[in-house]
C-alpha cells in the first residue's frame, strides 16, 4: 500500500465535508446519492486492502510535523482499525444516502451534510492514528461534531440540552484521556504506538501504571457511555434518526471500546484491567438491557439496547483471551449492521407514521414490506436466531465467556441474562410494529421512498449474508485479534454450527426464556414503567444537580467577585497574588544579605523621595487634576531611573506614554467634580493594609531577584546571537521582534481586535446619530 494513501482518504473526506453545502445547493434532491458516492468508494477501497493486512500484517505511514515534540501525523492500519474503518465508511455512506430522504427540504441539509462528513472522517481519523496526541485531536474532533449534529434541531430545548450533555461529559473524559496519554508518553517515552508496544512489560510495572490506566479507562468509558456515565447516549436520541443511527449504534460510542482494545496489548494484562473492564461491562450490559425492556420509545429502546451491547464489547475487552477477542470482532461487526438496520428502520417508521411508540404501532408489514423485511432481519439478527450473524456472534460470545479465565460461571450467567432480555428488546423493536393486528395509523401510510428502505434492508441482508458464510470472515478476524493480542496463537474457526457444544445449549436456552419474556412484556410493560419512574435519583440526575450547583456557584462567585468596580478587581487580584506567592519568598533566606548589598546612591534616594512623594500626594489630594499630576510625577521618576540605569529606550517609552496618558487623563477627567469618600473608614483601612502588603511583597521580590546569584545560559545566548541570528544590535528590541516574536504578534493582534471594537462602535453612533 502506497505510504500516503490513507492520510490522501482522510484529507478527501474533510474536503468533501467542505464542499458539502455547495454541492447539496447545486444537485438538489440527488445530494445524497452525490455525497454518499465518494464515501461509497472509499469504503470499496478499504475493503480491497483487506487481503494485503490479512497476508502482511499492519502498514504504517508517518508524516513529520514537529518531530521535536513528538508530534508527526502517523498512521496505522490493521486489523482493528480495517474493521472499524469499512464500518464507518460502509454504514456512513448508507446514512449520508438516507438524510437526503429522511431531511429532504430542510433548510440546514447542506450544514448537516457538512457537519455528517466531518465527523465520518474525524472518527476515521480516530481509528487509524497510531500517535495518541493524533489520535487525541481527532477523539475531541468526534465530540465537537457529535455536539452539533444532535443539536442539528437547535430550535428545541431538548435537544440543545443533550447536546451539551453529550459535549460535557465526552470533552470531561477527554481531558483525563490527553493526561493519561501524557504519563504514558512519559513512561514509554514516545507517542507511536509502535514504539509503546515494545515496551508492555515496563508500563505494566511501572508505579504509574494505576493511574495512567484510570485516566484512560475515564476517557474511555465516558465516550462508551460505561456505567455511571451511560445516561447520555439515550438523552442524545434527541438528534435526527440518521445521526442516532450512525454516531450511537456504529461509529462514535464505539471509540471507547476501540481504544481499549487498541491499548490491550500496552496496558492489558493485569489485574486491575481485568477488574475494571469486566465490572464495568458487566453493571452497564446489565442495566442497559433492562432499561430498554422499559421504553417505549422506538430509538429509545434502541439507545439502552445499545448502552448494554458497549457494556458486553467492555466486558470482552476485559477478558482478554483470544476467545474473547475473537467474540469482540465478530459481536462488533454484528451488532454495527443489526443495529443501523433497526435506527434506520425506528427513523422509517417515524418518517411515515409521526410516531415512534411501539404502544401505537402495529400491523405495519402489510403497508411497508420491505421496511418490515429490514427490521425483521435486523431483529432477529439482535436475537441471536440462526442464520443471522447475531447468532454466530453469540455463540461465540457465550464461549468467551465459559473460556474466562477467572469468574468463568458468573460471567457466563451474566452474559445469558443479558441475552435474553435484549431478545425481548429485538422482539419489541423489531416484530410488534410490523406484525399483530393492523393500528390505525396503518391505514393511512404506504412503503416509504427507496432511499429511506434501501439503506436498512442492505445492512440487515450484510447480517443474513456473512451469517450463512461465516468461513467468509476468518481471515479478517484473525487479522483483527492478532492486532489485540500480537503475542498469542491465533487461529479462527467459524461455522454457523458447532455442534452440540454447552455455548449452543445456552444460546437455545436464551431463545427460550427470551421468548416467554418477550410474551409477558407487552402486558407489564406499565407496571415496570411505574416501578422504573420510582427511582429518584441516579447517574444522570446526579449530573443535573452537578449542573444546577455549578451554576449557582457561578452567579454566587459573579456577584462577589464581577462587581463592576476597578477598585474590587485591583483588592482581588492583590490578595490573590500575596496569597499565592507570599508564602513561597518568605521562605527565602537570603533578604537579609540582600537589603545591606544594595548601597543606594544619593540620586536614587532623591528620586525614589519623589516618586514617594508622588505617590502620595496622588492618594491624598480630593483634586482629580492634581492626582493626575502626581502620577505623572511618578511615571517622569520611573524615566529618568531607566535613564539613569542604562536603559534610555525604555526611558524614552516611558516617558512617551507618561505625557500622553496625563495630557488624556487631563482631557477627559478635567470636567468631573471632585473626589468623594464612598468608601468606609474600615473598607479604606483594609484597602491601606493589603496596598502596603502588595508593595512590601513587591521590594521583597525586588530584593530577592536582585541579590540572587543566577548562572543563566539564556542572558548569554541573547547576547551571543542577537548580531548573527536577528542582525541586530538591540538585543530587546531583537528578543521583542526575532526571539518573541509569536508573543509580539499576539500582543498586535489584540491591539488590531481593540481597534476594531472601537472603529464598529463609533460607526454604530455615527449611524445613530443619523437616525436621529
Amino acid at each position: 500500500m502506497q505510504t500516503m494513501s490513507v492520510s490522501i482518504a482522510l484529507l478527501l473526506v474533510f474536503c468533501l465535508a467542505a464542499a458539502a453545502p455547495a454541492l447539496c445547493r447545486l444537485t438538489g434532491r440527488r445530494a445524497g446519492w452525490v455525497l454518499a458516492g465518494p464515501v461509497a468508494g472509499l469504503a470499496v477501497w478499504f475493503a480491497t486492502r483487506g487481503p494485503e493486512i490479512w497476508h502482511n500484517g499492519a502498514s504504517l505511514s508517518q508524516i513529520l510535523w514537529a518531530p521535536s515534540v513528538g508530534l508527526s501525523l502517523s498512521f496505522r492500519l490493521d486489523g482493528l482499525s480495517w474493521l472499524f474503518a469499512l464500518l464507518i465508511t460502509g454504514i456512513g455512506a448508507l446514512v449520508t444516502l438516507y438524510a437526503g430522504a429522511y431531511l429532504e427540504s430542510h433548510p440546514r441539509l447542506g450544514r448537516f451534510y457538512a457537519t455528517l462528513l466531518f465527523f465520518t472522517a474525524s472518527m476515521l481519523g480516530l481509528v487509524l492514528a497510531d500517535n495518541l496526541l493524533l489520535l487525541f485531536v481527532f477523539w475531541e474532533l468526534t465530540s465537537i461534531s457529535s455536539y452539533l449534529l444532535i443539536g442539528f434541531d437547535q430550535e428545541r430545548a431538548d435537544a440543545r440540552r443533550a447536546a451539551l450533555q453529550a459535549l460535557f461529559v465526552t470533552a470531561g473524559g477527554g481531558l483525563a484521556l490527553l493526561a493519561g496519554f501524557v504519563l504514558l508518553r512519559q513512561i514509554g517515552g514516545a507517542f507511536e504506538l509502535a514504539a509503546l508496544f515494545p515496551q508492555a512489560a515496563a508500563v505494566r510495572s511501572h508505579p504509574s501504571y494505576t493511574p495512567l490506566l484510570l485516566l484512560i479507562l475515564l476517557g474511555a468509558f465516558t465516550k462508551s457511555a460505561q456505567f455511571p456515565f451511560h445516561f447520555w447516549l439515550p438523552a442524545a436520541m434527541e438528534a435526527p434518526t440518521p445521526v442516532s443511527a450512525y454516531l450511537h449504534a456504529a461509529t462514535m460510542v464505539k471509540a471507547g471500546v476501540y481504544l481499549l482494545a487498541r491499548l490491550s496489548p500496552l496496558l492489558g494484562d493485569t489485574g486491575t484491567w481485568f477488574w475494571s473492564l469486566t465490572a464495568t461491562g458487566a453493571v452497564t450490559m446489565l442495566l442497559g438491557a433492562v432499561a430498554a425492556l422499559s421504553k417505549t420509545d422506538l430509538k429509545q429502546i434502541l439507545a439502552y439496547s445499545t448502552v448494554s451491547v458497549l457494556g458486553i464489547l467492555t466486558l470482552l475487552t476485559g477478558i482478554g483471551t483470544v476467545t474473547a477477542l475473537e467474540a469482540l470482532a465478530v459481536y462488533l461487526l454484528a451488532h454495527g449492521l443489526y443495529k443501523g438496520a433497526l435506527f434506520l428502520t425506528a427513523g422509517t417508521i417515524d418518517h411515515e407514521t409521526g410516531t415512534r411508540d411501539i404502544t401505537q404501532l402495529g400491523g405495519l408489514r402489510r403497508c411497508m414490506p420491505l421496511t418490515a423485511a429490514a427490521g425483521l432481519l435486523a431483529a432477529l439478527s439482535m436475537a441471536g436466531l440462526p442464520p443471522l450473524l447475531g447468532f454466530v456472534s453469540k455463540e461465540m460470545l457465550y464461549q468467551a465467556g465459559l473460556n474466562a479465565p477467572q469468574y468463568a460461571a458468573v460471567l457466563t450467567k451474566l452474559l445469558v441474562v443479558t441475552a435474553v432480555v435484549l431478545f425481548a428488546v429485538a422482539g419489541a423493536v423489531g416484530v410488534r410494529p410490523f406484525f399483530g393486528p393492523p393500528s390505525e395509523l396503518a391505514r393511512q401510510i404506504h412503503e416509504a421512498p427507496a432511499a429511506l428502505w434501501l439503506p436498512p434492508v442492505l445492512l440487515a441482508s450484510g447480517g443474513l449474508w456473512l451469517g450463512l458464510t461465516p468461513p467468509r470472515l476468518e481471515k479478517a478476524v484473525e487479522a483483527v485479534v492478532i492486532s489485540m493480542a500480537p503475542h498469542q496463537a491465533v487461529d479462527v474457526h467459524l461455522s454457523l454450527v458447532h455442534g452440540l457444544t454447552p455455548a449452543l445449549i445456552l444460546s437455545a436456552f436464551s431463545v427460550v426464556a427470551g421468548l416467554l419474556l418477550y410474551r409477558v412484556h407487552g402486558r407489564h410493560l406499565g407496571s415496570m414503567r411505574s416501578r422504573l419512574a420510582l427511582v429518584r435519583f441516579g447517574p444522570s440526575h446526579a449530573y443535573d444537580a452537578l449542573l444546577s450547583g455549578l451554576n449557582r456557584l457561578a452567579k454566587w462567585q459573579t456577584r462577589r467577585l464581577q462587581s463592576g468596580y476597578l477598585r474590587s478587581y485591583l483588592l482581588i487580584t492583590m490578595m490573590a497574588v500575596l496569597a499565592f506567592s507570599a508564602a513561597p519568598l518568605a521562605l527565602h533566606r537570603n533578604l537579609p544579605a540582600a537589603s545591606a548589598a544594595l548601597n543606594p546612591r544619593w540620586h536614587e534616594l532623591l528620586l525614589a523621595a519623589a516618586i514617594l512623594a508622588g505617590i502620595l500626594t496622588a492618594v491624598r489630594t480630593a483634586s482629580r487634576l492634581t492626582a493626575v499630576a502626581a502620577l505623572g510625577l511618578v511615571g517622569l521618576g520611573m524615566a529618568l531611573l531607566f535613564a539613569w540605569l542604562g536603559a534610555p529606550d525604555l526611558a524614552m517609552t516611558q516617558l512617551a506614554v507618561e505625557t500622553l496618558t496625563v495630557i488624556l487623563l487631563v482631557l477627559v477627567l478635567h470636567q468631573l467634580p471632585d473626589f468623594s469618600q464612598l468608601t468606609p473608614r474600615r473598607g479604606r483601612l483594609r484597602d491601606a493594609a493589603v496596598a502596603l502588603a502588595a508593595g512590601s511583597f513587591m521590594t521583597l521580590l525586588v530584593l530577592s531577584v536582585h541579590t540572587t546569584d543566577s548562572d543563566s545560559s539564556l542572558a548569554r545566548y541573547f547576547l551571543e546571537h542577537a548580531q548573527p541570528l536577528a542582525h541586530g544590535c538591540n538585543v530587546v528590541n531583537v528578543i521583542l521582534t526575532d526571539f518573541r516574536a509569536l508573543d509580539t504578534l499576539g500582543e498586535i493582534t489584540v491591539l488590531a481586535v481593540a481597534a476594531v471594537g472601537v472603529y464598529a462602535l463609533v460607526r454604530l453612533r455615527m449611524t445613530g446619530e443619523q437616525k436621529r
